[in-house]
């Protein structure tokens, strides 16, 4: 069986011959005569030298070369957040789909961090791996795609519509759009909502949903009743407790996410709320937590293991065929399962 690695590297590695020079304290000519096994420099040089690119990971253009004909097996994914059950369970489905076509899978967290996002990105160009799955994107994608000189990207969950790559996603705005519609419909007119990360792609799109069904009603959210940056179960815990000091709550609540939806409906229930009598409550992925709370989460089912063996495919695809900028979309569908959270002793229902 492979075993997933999880990978921590520090820093941005996009080291030039210029500043091995700078840091060697020596010309760039006498840089390039050390790489090229000249021999008439120095030992003295030599070490100062190859100290410089030990240092900075610099990486000549011909041992560069060389690199990109060589295969790894390996494949990195990079997510934000690995504590998330949503990566979680993409990581698991990942390596399954990896270990079927051969490749181990490094895991890469970049905490919505830009620069750990690159750093994980000189993986492919020091070749320590052959391609890499972008779960998440921080940098734009002027920034991105200059790695593509050293092997394919796929971005998977995320989209970004400059990018010129495979691009696997789900409709993030429509599953947003549907799960606020749902809450509409059943009469709630205040409702609050919480989105996950300001740097996610994907969080932004939910709110554009969001803020669709909401106009589409003519309906207004209270900046007040929009938390940001919520990711857990003790953050859901934190939005119940700012509820129940308002004086005019939300009587329902998009969360965005099912850890957050849990904490907030675990919270109610402590304080002896009834949901969804007292405040409907919609998570998002459909998590495993979504059908094993009481009261269950309606929620907004994603295809996670489509997501990742279409994405491991086309990786697999590209490696072969050595032809790394091509855009294509692969839009998959989402779907609405209303649970208890909203409608009381309401069976599954699919939308």
């Amino acid at each position: 069986m492979m075993e997933t690695i999880s990978c921590r590297l520090e820093g941005v590695n996009m080291a030039t011959i210029e500043d091995v020079a700078r840091l060697a304290g020596l010309s760039r000519t006498t840089v390039s005569r050390v790489i090229n096994n000249h021999p008439y420099v120095s030992g003295e040089k030599k070490e100062a030298v190859m100290k410089a690119m030990n240092s900075l990971g610099y990486v000549p253009n011909s041992s560069a070369r060389s690199l990109r004909n060589q295969k790894t097996g390996m494949i990195a994914v990079l997510i934000p957040r690995i504590m998330n059950p949503f990566f979680s369970q993409l990581i698991d489905s990942l390596e399954m789909a990896a270990s079927e076509q051969g490749y181990q899978l490094i895991v890469c967290q970049t905490r919505y961090s830009k620069e750990k996002e690159l750093s994980y990105l000189n993986l492919l160009k020091t070749k320590q791996v052959d391609g890499v799955i972008l779960a998440s994107i921080q940098n734009k994608w002027d920034i991105i795609k200059h790695f593509l000189q050293y092997g394919p990207i796929i971005l998977c969950n995320e989209d970004d519509e400059n990018a010129t790559v495979p691009t696997v996603f789900a409709d993030q705005v429509y599953g947003a759009y549907i799960a606020t519609k749902h809450l509409i419909e059943l009469g709630h007119k205040k409702i609050a909502y919480c989105s996950r990360s300001s740097n996610s792609k994907v969080s932004r799109k939910r709110e554009t949903g969001f803020l669709k069904a909401m106009f589409e009603h003519q309906l207004q959210c209270e900046e007040n009743l929009i938390f940001r940056d919520t990711a857990t179960i003790e953050d859901g815990k934190e939005i119940l407790h700012q509820i129940k000091k308002m004086k005019v709550r939300p009587t329902a609540i998009f969360t965005g996410s099912d850890e957050v939806a849990a904490g907030v409906i675990s919270e109610a229930i402590r304080y002896g709320w009834d949901i969804p009598s007292d405040l409907a409550v919609v998570g998002f992925d459909n998590q495993s937590i979504a059908n094993l709370l009481h009261p269950t989460i309606t929620t907004v089912h994603q295809p996670i293991d489509e997501l990742a063996s279409l994405a491991l495919k086309l990786l697999v695809e590209k490696l072969h065929t050595k032809s790394y900028q091509t855009r294509q979309e692969y839009q998959l569908d989402l779907h609405l399962l209303i649970r208890e959270s909203t409608v009381t002793k309401q069976k599954t229902t699919k939308i």
